[in-house]
């Protein structure tokens, strides 16, 4: 008889099966921090998950990981793509489970990049649809534009970046140059759009700890929120609160950039339809308009085409991939940057510590003390970065805090070094300098910086 163990083996991708536990003294993920610093360092699972469920983990990551098909298809567990996407595979747009990046100036190709569309809320009977929601989608190409689609139905368009320069000024005389985008649709395959649409480009964001910020209590969250600034620190975060749908009440909302989403399982099954126009029961309905009249008349890979079975297995994957250990972290130079981050402010918003709740469902979770540098709240921060694109209680101003664990792998990992919700800082200064709004004391700090402080703080975050 074959051991269960080499059977598992041939199963599971070596990186996965020697995915090494952290000894640091500072665990970022807790007992599910790995030790790794390769090209594989967002891809691996969490340490403390036990070989057997190491196998669910892998079956996600192939469903996460290989291209859905167009339907009819005799590839059934996997047709069902489109009518209209924006990529036939999630790992096409969180490439390594990493993070996105933003199309070069002129160049069409923005598959790791989606943007969002919506109107403004202006009947009462649009203002009653925002509850569940949260926006008002275009009425011509609803709430995302899909840029590629099946044979014989036209694409909605192609997303096009164009950047103008603006330079910032350090107290010491040193410049850098910021790059502003400017977004525009062309090639509308179905009209002109609504002449109130309102559009946000995203990147995709990095998928490691997941798990973890899930499992992070609601009170614990809340407690760091202070909508009214009562303090008076200049920092007001609030949280979102959107609709769950396999639940159907309100919940606090946690993921996505403007933390629009409640749960890994909503946040995946939305990204199935929106990105990849896939349905489940979550999400039953291609995103078609009633102009798109060959789209909703597209063959169907099934109702629905993604399966609660195939969802729980990503859901597991997405919550069990692991966050890289910290480098450095005695490093003279990174203390002192540690110490700059803090004396900033910075860590107003990027929380440095948190603890998990008890899930006796999901132990490799529970009661971790982590260290993902968020709070998981809204911030406004200001009129730069702002999208003018309310979702839910968001505004156009206001993003949640994006955890900075793991950071500093991104070249390794993506082979870019493009942060904020946009991609538009080419690297981690020009991501502070576009902070504004709550953090503007915080980037005042930065500016007097000199030339080493600033090598700390940069040190500093790349140790994460």
């Amino acid at each position: 008889m074959v051991k269960p163990v080499i059977v598992l083996s041939l199963l599971i991708p070596s990186f996965i099966l020697n995915a090494a536990p952290l000894t640091s003294d500072e665990p970022s993920g807790g007992e599910t921090t790995v030790k790794n610093t390769t090209h594989n360092a967002y891809s691996l699972p969490a340490a403390n998950l036990p070989i057997t469920q190491k196998l669910d983990f892998s079956v996600g990551n192939s469903f996460f990981r290989n291209p859905w098909v167009q339907a009819p298809s005799s590839t059934t567990a996997r047709d069902g793509l489109g009518p209209l996407f924006n990529t036939n595979g999630c790992q096409n747009c969180h490439i390594k489970d990493g993070r996105g990046h933003p199309p070069e100036p002129n160049d069409h190709n923005a598959v790791s990049m989606l943007v969002r569309l919506s109107i403004p809320a202006v009947t009462e009977q649009q203002e009653a649809k925002l509850k569940k929601q949260g926006v008002i989608p275009e009425p011509t190409y609803g709430g995302q534009l899909q840029d590629f689609a099946n044979a014989l139905i036209p694409n909605e368009g192609k997303i096009n970046i164009t950047y103008t320069e603006q330079v910032v000024s350090f107290e010491d005389g040193y410049h850098v140059s910021l790059r502003k985008p400017t977004l525009t649709i062309t090639e509308l395959g179905y009209g002109k759009l609504h002449p109130e649409t309102m559009m946000s480009a995203r990147i995709a964001p990095p998928m490691i700890g997941l798990g973890l910020l899930e499992s992070i209590d609601e009170q614990t969250i809340l407690a760091h929120a202070d909508p009214d600034d009562k303090d008076q620190d200049g920092i007001s975060g609030r949280a979102n609160y959107v609709w769950d749908h396999r639940l159907q009440k309100i919940q606090l909302g946690r993921f996505g950039w403007k933390a629009g989403q409640p749960s890994l399982m909503q946040q995946n099954a939305a990204a199935f339809n929106g990105d990849l126009g896939v349905t489940s029961l979550m999400f039953p309905h291609d995103d078609c308009t009633e102009q798109q009249k060959a789209c909703k008349k597209a063959p169907s890979g099934g109702t629905p085409e993604v399966s609660e079975k195939i969802l729980n297995f990503v859901e597991f994957y997405t919550q069990h991939l692991a966050v890289p250990a910290r480098r450095n972290i005695d490093d003279p130079l990174v203390k002192k940057g540690q110490t700059l981050f803090n004396t900033s402010g910075c860590n107003s918003c990027h929380i440095p510590q948190l603890k998990t709740a008890h899930r006796p469902e999901r132990k490799a979770l529970s009661e971790q003390i982590i260290l993902p540098y968020t709070d998981l709240l809204l911030h406004d921060m200001g009129e730069g970065l702002a999208d003018h694109r309310p979702e839910f209680k968001a505004s156009g101003k206001e993003w949640r805090t994006p955890p900075l664990w793991g950071i500093g792998l991104t070249k390794t990992v993506n082979n870019h070094t493009y942060f904020l919700h946009d991609g538009r800082a080419r690297n981690l200064m020009e991501a502070i300098l576009w902070h504004s709004g709550e953090a503007e004391q915080s980037k005042q700090h930065v500016l007097k910086m000199d030339k080493k402080e600033r090598a700390a703080l940069l040190a500093f975050l790349n140790s994460l």
